[in-house]
């Protein structure tokens, strides 16, 4: 449809129209429903109601959506066709490693193969918006939820949220294989308290500028075309109905001028924060906020009309989020095609294809992080290896958020292992119980492996934790085994980074799997068996212990900095029981061998203001296997207005190097990549001093001094 067209449209809908087409239901409201005792009589809703209401959360299956894109266009006064949308996390039908693992691939056009393979997937079955990407940053293990995130670091995460929103979107999400992505959630929300799922969030307008909103910033560049609000506050304000953070921020500042949809629920638990007198009162905030789509609240279904009829909100308001949500409608062309790419045909051919199940494991090659090393690793087939735990046999190791994923069909690590390498002398005991049997078989093996950690139902929305720490079982199967075998390779499976201090200090070789999806087992084995180089870093620093968090390499100097010793030192800012630094940092992994780097060059000690530099060192491969190097640009202001960062990711380049392969890397220096929010929150560079580093991780000391004029 043109404007002109879209205009029209909406001239001639009702106010009662218009206001549905603002509320989102869930599938539990639509079917066989008995409106005496279904949710239709919760939401105290006529029996066809829920048919005229502009989009439906959760359903999926071509089949399905064509029946009910049928049943609610036929009830809708102007067969104004719904929009479906659906958490496509991380995979729809084929499931391919969690978010914080996907960003510890440090390969952002992976993410982007990633997000285009899933949106084929989900486009196919009739959904049309995917609630993805999650772009919230997050530096505190504990929050369940940041195995949907792609980790603690702005910049990579927003390179990654571009990507991701490429991948889904294309050039054109109206084209077939492509879906609407939405970002979420606005804003901050990894930085709710305690790392406790739903809660406030308290932090600086610095660090929300500098640090939480870049990705959403890069994503709506990116032109995602929906965002989604988040449960916490900000300022004190729930985020659905802050209105200086939709309006002002999201909209005026970043120019977002897509749809704003709540979180589940979201507009009407203003009112249990404390900020809504009501639930109109909430109707009213959010709507002069800025949210679009009340997703699950009865808010602006019962009390948008009233409250407009009563002189208390402008019929504008309602006009442009309506508008809004008819131009994404249009722009999926559902107009001219309300169905859109659901097929039942296109299903069968690309739900768990062979190409999307081969992405699924080349994602898990390069998402798996071997942290330590001891000569453990690679095994040889020829070792008697005892495979020891519950998660080296447990399918629910894709990843919590893998809602269409058809479980029974990821592969385990026995079933790799069993499968590729037949040859080998290995024998599983897929338990965590301390047994006789298991311990006399581990005590005679050359090496064993224990598969520890957690599965997907440990991790995820709504399961936060006060410790993240190895489980008491656990830390026992490792103490026992350890009793009678010290050559042991831990694999840690997870959607967290867990503090492990003691085991890593005993294993040989500790191995991050994160939650690898469908295939991703495949590239485990081949890890551990040397037949592929591991190339991960991570995304997320691994802390040392819980008390540590939140932690973040990109931390700040105090005025009395821990002087570099080890153990404690009274009177600077350390902990008598911990040290500052995390188990393993931000962007640290290991290979197969050794990636040597020449000193960084520069093409000059200083930049100016419409100039560039050009910092480059030379790369090699030491080792004996291919390997995928992530070559790191971190910079440090040395003074500021304001206190700024000891060093921040500026650049990546993943690059791939055959063995005794050496190259030369190049990174391109401007002004704008050194501007920040000064004292006055102007976003500006300022003149002075700088270093940068080029190297394998966040803790590299190759670097080199600059100055901006």
């Amino acid at each position: 449809m043109t404007q002109a067209e879209l205009n029209e449209l909406l001239n001639d809908m009702s106010r009662s129209e218009k206001v549905e087409q603002l509320v989102q239901l869930h599938g539990g409201f639509f079917g066989n429903i008995d409106v005496y005792t279904g949710p239709v009589v919760d939401f105290h809703m006529t029996a066809d109601q829920p048919y005229r209401t502009g989009s439906v959360l959760g359903e999926h299956g071509a089949a399905h959506l064509k029946d009910l894109q049928n049943r609610m266009m036929e009830k809708q006064p102007h067969r104004i066709p719904a929009l479906f949308m659906a958490d496509v996390i991380h995979g729809y039908k084929t499931g391919f490693p969690v978010p914080i693992a996907i960003g510890s691939s440090f390969n952002p056009a992976l993410a982007e193969q990633i997000a285009s393979a899933a949106a084929k997937e989900a486009a196919a079955s009739g959904v049309h918006v995917t609630f993805s990407p999650m772009v919230d940053l997050v530096r505190d293990s504990r929050w369940g939820r940041c195995m949907e995130s792609t980790g603690e670091d702005p910049w990579l995460n927003a390179r990654m949220a571009e990507s991701m929103v490429s991948g889904f979107q294309g050039g054109d999400y109206g084209e077939k294989g492509k879906v609407a992505a939405c970002a979420k959630h606005f804003a901050a929300y990894g930085a709710v308290q305690s790392g406790r799922d739903y809660n406030v969030t308290e932090i600086s307008e610095h660090t929300l500028f500098e640090d939480y909103l870049v990705s959403y910033r890069a994503a709506v560049k990116a032109g995602v075309s929906m965002v989604m609000t988040a449960f916490n506050t900000i300022d004190r304000q729930p985020c659905t109905t802050n209105r200086r953070l939709l309006r002002e921020i999201l909209r005026k500042d970043m120019g977002f001028e897509g749809v704003v949809i709540s979180d589940y629920a979201a507009v009407s638990e203003s009112v249990t924060h404390g900020s809504s007198a009501s639930l109109r009162d909430a109707a009213k905030k959010a709507m002069e906020a800025g949210c679009d789509i009340d997703m699950m609240s009865e808010c602006y279904l019962h009390h948008l009309e009233s409250l407009i009829e009563d002189g208390e909100l402008s019929e504008s308001l309602l006009d442009e989020a309506v508008m809004r949500v008819l131009v994404l409608k249009n722009r999926l062309g559902l107009f001219e095609n309300p169905y859109k790419d659901a097929s039942e045909e296109d299903e069968r051919s690309l739900h768990f294809c062979p190409e999307h199940r081969e992405l699924s494991r080349r994602a898990a090659e390069e998402t798996t992080v071997l942290l330590k090393n001891d000569g453990a690793l690679p095994l040889d087939e020829k070792q008697k290896i005892v495979v020891v735990g519950a998660l080296a046999d447990d399918k629910e190791i894709t990843g919590s958020w893998a809602l269409f994923v058809d479980e029974s069909r990821t592969v385990t690590l026995r079933e790799a292992v069993q499968e590729l390498y037949p040859n080998a002398d290995t024998e599983f005991f897929a338990s965590d119980e301390i047994a006789g049997e298991m311990l006399a078989a581990a005590g005679k093996a050359d090496v064993v492996v224990l598969a520890l950690g957690e599965n997907q139902n440990q991790s995820g929305e709504s399961f936060s934790k006060a410790d993240i720490s190895l489980s008491k079982a656990h830390a026992a199967l490792f103490e026992a085994v350890y009793g009678v075998n010290q050559n042991i390779v831990t694999v840690l499976f997870g959607g967290r980074p867990l503090a492990v201090p003691e085991l890593a200090e005993k294993t040989n070789a500790l191995v991050e799997a994160w939650l690898p999806g469908s295939c991703g087992s495949y590239a485990l084995a081949d890890i551990l068996f040397g037949r592929v180089n591991p190339s991960g870093r991570l995304s997320m620093s691994m802390p040392y212990c819980t008390g540590q968090l939140p932690l973040s390499y990109g931390a700040f100097s105090t005025g009395r900095p821990k002087p570099d010793m080890q153990g404690f030192c009274p009177f600077v800012s350390n902990y008598m029981d911990a040290p500052n630094v995390p188990l393993y940092p931000f962007g640290y992994g290991l290979s197969y061998g050794e990636v040597a780097y020449s000193p960084v060059r520069l093409d000059s000690s200083v930049l100016t203001r419409d100039g560039k530099l050009t910092a480059s060192v030379r790369v090699k491969n030491c080792g004996s296997l291919p390997v995928k190097e992530a070559v790191q640009l971190y910079i440090r202001d040395i003074t500021g207005s304001v206190v700024r960062p000891l060093r921040e990711l500026k650049g990546l380049q993943k690059i791939e190097l055959a063995a005794g392969e050496e190259t030369e890397v190049c990174f391109e220096i401007t002004e704008e990549m050194l501007r920040f929010y000064d004292r006055d929150m102007n976003f500006v560079s300022e003149a002075g001093a700088f270093t940068l580093w080029i190297g394998h991780d966040s803790l590299t000391d190759n670097g080199a001094d600059f100055r901006l004029e």
